[in-house]
């Protein structure tokens, strides 16, 4: 569970990085060296995201709709934080 939070935290960033960064350097400014980093590592956690929802899904025996929540949530910026705070976070 704790990667899965790791994950999450780590895929919103780059989402975040990606777009707000990297997708205006290359277009704006030309520069497309750190666009082509952060993809990748933004499509690395994208998919770490999903296999591992799947797998947490499974483990907890929780319904295909919370799987459905965290695909939608993989799509959406703030969205894994979302996820992250509502739905994997432990509760004292």
């Amino acid at each position: 569970m704790l990667l899965f939070r790791i994950v999450a935290i780590l895929e919103g960033i780059s989402y975040l990085a990606l777009f707000g960064i990297t997708m205006p350097l290359k277009y704006w400014a030309e520069i497309t060296g750190p666009n082509k980093v952060v993809g990748y590592a933004h499509g690395a956690l994208f998919i770490a995201f999903l296999v591992l929802a799947l797998v947490v899904t499974w483990e907890k025996k929780w319904g295909i709709k919370r799987f459905i929540i965290f695909g939608i949530a993989s799509l959406l910026p703030f969205a894994t934080f979302y996820v992250e705070e509502k739905y994997l976070r432990e509760k004292a």
